[in-house]
């Protein structure tokens, strides 16, 4: 393993990007690290930031959603191990040190770091957020036969050839569910690792609503029984 690649979906996130990418390249793998930002078409003055990062940034012309934004991420990516990382705060960049960790030494091909199996997270989350998480998670769980804590987790960390080797249909937030299920039916080594947490309001910008969680359970069903 000699390269990282972190892909960042960003739409609309003024506020917190430099941050986030402060935190980000701030973490030291040991390993070169590729940063790709995928700028989903922001209109609040997002891509006035853009002189000011050296990084690869990679555009769409319309908003298309998370998914698409990581499927043309994913077609630039040359690192050994390729993870997501959203543009928001809500996560701590230096919690994926040990996800890539597991990789590197030969135990993972796949990590998803869980928010819920982190106590510290305990009271972080919006209830509305929370009880639809555990509810896609407990479908997954039943439709799958895993012992997955946290599908819907920002932080996922694969091997570059299982993720590349998946063909991504989904454009929004429906990405979730679906490179799970692709990633459960393929068997390969899978594990999940404690992330911290520290959730976002509506007012602050969290995007996802509702509508995804229905949608996500429909992808689930999907891509359950089809490719």
């Amino acid at each position: 393993m000699e390269k990282i690649s972190i892909l960042i979906p960003v739409y609309n996130e003024k506020k917190s990007l430099l941050e986030l990418l402060k935190r980000v390249e701030a973490v030291d793998f040991g390993l070169e690290k590729e940063i790709i930002l995928v700028d989903d078409f922001s209109t609040d003055g997002t891509k006035e930031l853009y002189s000011q990062i050296s990084h690869k940034i990679l555009y769409h012309e319309v908003n298309q959603g998370k998914g698409a934004a990581l499927r043309t991420g994913l077609k630039e990516a040359t690192g050994d191990i390729i993870i997501i990382q959203d543009a928001d705060l809500e996560y701590n960049p230096e919690d994926y040190i040990p996800l890539v960790e597991h990789i590197k030494n030969g135990e993972s091909d796949v990590v998803y770091g869980s928010r819920f199996a982190d106590k510290r997270n305990k009271g972080n989350f919006l209830f509305l957020s929370f009880i639809a998480n555990k509810t896609l998670t407990l479908m997954t769980q039943i439709l799958f036969g895993t012992k997955l804590t946290d599908m819907e987790t920002c932080y996922k960390a694969f091997k570059a050839e299982v993720i590349k080797d998946v063909e991504i249909k989904s454009n929004r937030f429906d990405f979730e569910p679906e490179i799970t299920a692709k990633v459960l039916k393929k068997h390969v080594r899978f594990h999940e690792l404690p992330i911290s947490y520290n959730a976002r309001t509506n007012d602050e910008g969290k995007k996802i609503g509702w509508k995804d969680g229905v949608q996500a359970i429909f992808a689930l069903i999907k891509f359950r029984l089809f490719d």
